[in-house]
């Protein structure tokens, strides 16, 4: 039975005023956090040691109780719905992974839609839908945690997440414990899922980086869980709300909002006739690597190339230049 004040295709989460106190501490670990997440965003808690990310995230499913406040789903508290029914209806995904090491993939990823009741059948389906998604194949449903790499028990742990389609996930530094190039890979793949299924996401790490690559909207909380800034990464970055935020997301920042803009989005300058001897990006390159790339290889310019490969324009060092002295001035 699913619980009928939770929608499965995204849902609007609501913080208003939620507080988080624990005995014998002067200080709240999370205070009178409020923000509104849209349906359908990914939603980056940020901050340094002592802000109160994780808490705030596990106050949604009261993994950890809500003191004072509230956190809606659709308009519904929290507080006013079944503990086990509320966990079923959200996605949650842990730096450990947490699969059963005696079951196999396929049960793993089952394991919500067994407790729900769903038919074999349906199960089985789903289990090949989302291990393909994610990007295995139906082989793998038959394999175990212990013969599987970081990278692929994190897709099996995304695939569980979204098992019965909740309108809701929840991720704590999935991606923390990966190597730098597995990781980059799994936010990547992560994006493309999320473009595909749509749901909103309550992301937490400790990654500035991570964060303005993951997140719609990032909330950055200070010590004692007080909220510093609430808004778009690019905001964010050409708006410091305080001094505080303005360290936290560090002196290039003007090189991060780089980051946010890709070869294919700027005027590029015609390709040259004959050969071109610089280095090559495509138009899903970020301006920021564009501009490591040619400072790497002692270059001026990079040949933009199109989906097919073919020569589409030539970034400038003095165009990329040009747009980070407009983006620090900003």
């Amino acid at each position: 039975m699913t619980n009928p004040h939770i929608s499965h295709s995204a849902a609007e989460i609501v913080f208003d005023r939620a507080t988080k106190r624990y005995p014998g501490r002067p200080q709240a670990a999370v205070s009178e956090l409020s923000l509104t997440i849209p349906a359908g965003e990914i939603c980056v808690l940020v901050g340094p040691s002592g802000g109160g990310k994780t808490t705030a995230m596990k106050m949604v499913n009261r993994l950890i109780s809500i003191s004072e406040g509230d956190i809606t789903i659709d308009g519904t508290s929290v507080r006013s719905l079944d503990l086990t029914e509320l966990r079923r209806g959200i996605g949650y995904v842990i730096q450990q992974v947490g699969l059963f090491p005696h079951m196999s993939v396929g049960a793993n990823v089952a394991t919500v839609p067994k407790l729900l009741g769903w038919k074999k059948s349906r199960i089985r389906d789903r289990v090949v839908e989302l291990l393909e998604l994610v990007g295995l194949t139906a082989d793998d449903a038959d394999r175990y945690p212990t013969q599987l790499s970081g990278g692929q028990r994190q897709r099996v742990g995304l695939a569980r997440a979204l098992a019965a389609d909740p309108p809701l996930m929840l991720m704590d530094e999935p991606f923390g414990a990966i190597d730098p190039i597995t990781r980059s890979r799994l936010q990547d793949e992560f994006l493309r899922l999320h473009r595909e299924v749509g749901k909103t996401v309550i992301f937490v790490t400790h990654d500035i980086d991570e964060a303005i690559k993951m997140g719609s909207r990032i909330a950055i909380l200070a010590e004692g869980g007080v909220l510093a800034q609430y808004d778009t990464p690019e905001q964010i970055l050409a708006h410091p709300a305080s001094d505080f935020v303005e360290r936290f997301v560090g002196a290039d920042r003007g090189l991060k909002r780089l980051a946010l803009r890709r070869a294919g989005d700027v005027e590029l300058a015609a390709v040259p006739a004959g050969s071109f001897a610089g280095p090559r990006c495509t138009t899903t390159t970020t301006l920021r690597d564009a501009l490591s790339l040619m400072l790497t290889d002692g270059a001026r310019e990079a040949l933009v190339l199109d989906e097919f490969e073919l020569p589409l324009g030539v970034l400038t060092l003095d165009c990329v230049s040009g747009l980070l002295r407009a983006e620090v001035a900003a």
